[in-house]
């Protein structure tokens, strides 16, 4: 009797574990098979894999105020994880509380780009990381100084050796630490992923129709695509008094004139202001925006038509898009070396 219930028993873990095993194999094939939903892993360059040394490195680069000339100016002060990783400001503020031209970009999921800031100026990560840090705008800071500085301080010296033996602290390496720690910043399962994965509860029901909207008589999709929402694509979208050239200052084509990256939508209801130039601060109003069909029609992308929406329709889509957003991940300030 007992080896009986024992048997039974075994059967009963067996069938458990293949169940759990079934299931997770469901999931992970649903996952493949959505370009909705997140990818379980983060693309990196063969010789900048991460491990964790390099990205407690690179965290504490990211949030350290001497990398910038007046040495108040972390990459953490524009990309502020409490608040989406931008600023909330219309547009950046930079060396010596210089008023930027264009809005801080969220650096969530920017692993998954082809190319980096609003004008797609950087082909990595690694080219993107030493940007700010050398642009006279932003974090004013001259490369050699920076480097020299850092070798002089013993907690870096230590860190660089774990990170990257026998590199020293270059500024290969310095970029290399950066865009490690920025692999990390990816976004989290929201609201639309637990629909998408089977529970029909996860968003409401005008979110449900939104998505309708946003696949069809909206058509956000023809731009924001896949899981990251976004086609890597630059376009100009008609936003009123717009004298900033964008993607044309670095590829002059015509149709490129006044056209800036599509941003991701993942969070994005914690990325206002929206647009490169913080032009709109609600949802609201960038919905209105796409349903004019734009302002300003001069050079303005052929996808951009006037939409038609009604009033429940416009509630609709932004109700799609909040439920883009999950859940913040939790980020712990590091102490840095000395």
């Amino acid at each position: 009797m007992q080896l009986g219930n024992r048997s039974g028993t075994l059967v009963l873990l067996v069938s458990v574990f293949t169940t759990a095993v079934v299931l997770s194999m469901a999931v992970d094939a649903k996952t493949d098979s959505d370009p909705y939903l997140r990818p379980h892993t983060v693309p990196a360059p063969a010789d900048n894999k991460p491990t964790n040394e390099r990205v407690t490195l690179g965290k504490m680069l990211f949030f350290d105020p001497r990398l910038s000339g007046s040495k108040w100016i972390s990459c953490a002060t524009c990309h502020n994880p409490a608040m989406g990783w931008s600023d909330g400001l219309p547009t950046a503020l930079g060396d010596g509380m210089k008023v930027l031209e264009r809005s801080t970009p969220t650096i969530l999921n920017t692993a998954y780009n082809k190319l980096q800031m609003w004008d797609g100026r950087f082909r990595s990560l690694e080219e993107q990381a030493l940007g700010p840090i050398q642009a006279d705008v932003e974090m004013h800071k001259d490369m050699k100084a920076l480097l020299k500085e850092l070798a002089k301080i013993p907690g870096y010296v230590e860190l660089f050796e774990k990170a990257y033996p026998g590199e020293g602290i270059t500024e290969k390496t310095l970029a290399k630490a950066i865009a490690s720690f920025e692999r990390t910043v990816v976004s989290t399962e929201s609201p639309f992923d637990r629909w998408r994965m089977g529970d029909g509860k996860a968003v409401s029901v005008a979110a449900k129709r939104g998505f309708e909207l946003f696949e069809g008589k909206a058509n956000c999709v023809v731009c924001h695509q896949g899981f990251n929402f976004l086609d890597d694509g630059f376009h100009n979208i008609g936003l009123k008094d717009n004298k900033d050239d964008g993607r044309f200052a670095k590829v002059p084509v015509k149709v490129l004139k006044g056209a800036f990256k599509t941003p991701t939508l993942r969070d994005i209801e914690l990325t206002a202001p929206y647009m490169h130039n913080g032009a709109y601060k609600t949802l609201d109003e960038v919905v209105e925006h796409y349903n004019n069909g734009g302002q300003d029609k001069a050079n303005l992308d052929p996808n951009m038509e006037p939409l038609n929406l009604n009033p429940q329709e416009k509630a609709d889509l932004v109700a799609f898009l909040k439920s883009l957003t999950g859940k913040p991940a939790e980020i712990t300030i590091p102490r840095l070396p000395n």
